[in-house]
């Protein structure tokens, strides 16, 4: 191949030089394409990060809801679990004071048999108190519908009208919560 040859393939080959105006316009306009194209890809990479860092956030408010949840729900199953239970010997505790109750205090030959059942009753109720059952007998006190069930209303002048006069039968609170209401006489106004 000869020298002429040669330069004119290399002359064919070599971009052709464009007006000056021209290709500086053309470079601009690619670059302003280019800065805006990753200027709106940008723009939705932030917004996805956006969404997905919500989406993060409320999985784990999600998670950590149905964690505490679970546990209080445990929690209620330990505390109240037993509430079947002293629901069924509640009874033996009125049977009990009733027992007391009916026996008269001024024979001597029964001293020992109530004796032997104030024994039984304290240990029974005792027993109770250590797995938090607490009685309620709100002789004296003020009516409260969360506690008590009044069966009959009394007109009584020497006490404030809804006050407790008499409690037919006590009633027992579990950790705080109502296992049984107290069966109460409450006054009324004359």
């Amino acid at each position: 191949m000869s020298t002429q040859d040669y330069s004119d393939i290399q002359h064919a080959t070599e971009p052709q030089p464009q007006d000056a105006g021209e290709a500086q316009a053309g470079a601009e306009g690619s670059a302003e394409l280019s800065i805006e194209g990753l200027q709106a890809q940008l723009a939705t990479l932030a917004a996805a990060y956006e969404s997905a860092r919500e989406q993060s956030l409320r999985a784990q408010a999600d998670a950590q809801n149905a964690r505490r949840r679970a546990e209080q729900d445990v929690e209620k199953a330990h505390k109240f679990g037993l509430e079947k239970m002293v629901n069924d010997l509640l009874p033996v505790v009125d049977n009990l004071e009733r027992a007391l109750a009916s026996i008269d205090p001024a024979n001597e030959s029964l001293s020992a048999i109530v004796e032997g059942i104030q024994l039984t009753h304290k240990s029974f109720v005792d027993a109770l108190a250590r797995h938090q059952v607490a009685v309620v007998n709100p002789e004296g006190e003020p009516f409260d519908p969360n506690l008590h069930q009044a069966v009959s209303a009394v007109p009584n002048p020497d006490v404030e009208p809804n006050t407790v006069l008499n409690c037919f039968q006590k009633g027992y609170t579990l950790y705080g919560r109502l296992v049984r209401p107290a069966m109460v006489v409450v006054s009324k106004a004359p």
